[in-house]
């Protein structure tokens, strides 16, 4: 025979919701964790030659890092189920009762995906064109003949400072004989 608590009802349901809601930061601890596992887990099987290390070798400071980011994690979920609550900051703009803008996030991501698969084959000039031009349109910009101008000379300008100025090597293209 079941009882009248033994029956979910619609407010179990609302009230797990509500308050999944009121420690929604728990999931930047979640994250956190994450993030410090995977550091402390490609730091601790990184393969060092014995004769390459000093004092101080190339795992201590991702050791460091990804042991900080477990106390950071721990000492925030902490806070957050004894009731802590961040602060919205003042002069915040953000609606939090609209839903949120998928279309724009999926058209930046396709850009990102996009610029990344064609970073070898074509070159960063050209991905990194692609992915400044894609980004402005899909975050609302319409100026067609402005725009990816301004995207091919900051492509140009980002792959001259980093190739040449730093040092890192970045994939040049086809373009690259040809400029």
């Amino acid at each position: 025979m079941t009882t009248q608590t033994d029956i979910p009802t619609a407010e179990t349901g609302g009230e797990r919701r509500s308050w999944l809601r009121e420690h929604s930061e728990l999931g930047v601890c979640v994250l956190l964790l994450a993030l410090g596992v995977l550091v402390l887990t490609d730091a601790l099987t990184m393969d060092v030659d014995i004769a390459q290390r000093g004092p101080v070798g190339p795992k201590t400071v991702p050791v460091v890092v990804g042991a900080g980011l477990l106390v950071i994690a721990a000492l925030l979920a902490l806070d957050v189920l004894r009731g802590g609550r961040g602060q919205a900051e003042g002069g915040e703009d953000i609606d939090l009762s609209e839903p949120a803008d998928w279309r724009t996030v999926l058209l930046l991501a396709g850009v990102f995906l996009g610029s990344a698969v064609l970073i070898e084959p074509v070159g960063f000039p050209v991905a990194g064109a692609l992915l400044f031009w894609g980004a402005a349109f899909a975050l609302g910009s319409r100026r067609t003949d402005r725009d990816p101008l301004i995207a091919a000379g900051l492509s140009l300008v980002t792959y001259t400072v980093f190739n040449n100025l730093l040092g890192v090597p970045l994939p040049g293209g086809p373009l690259m004989g040809v400029l």
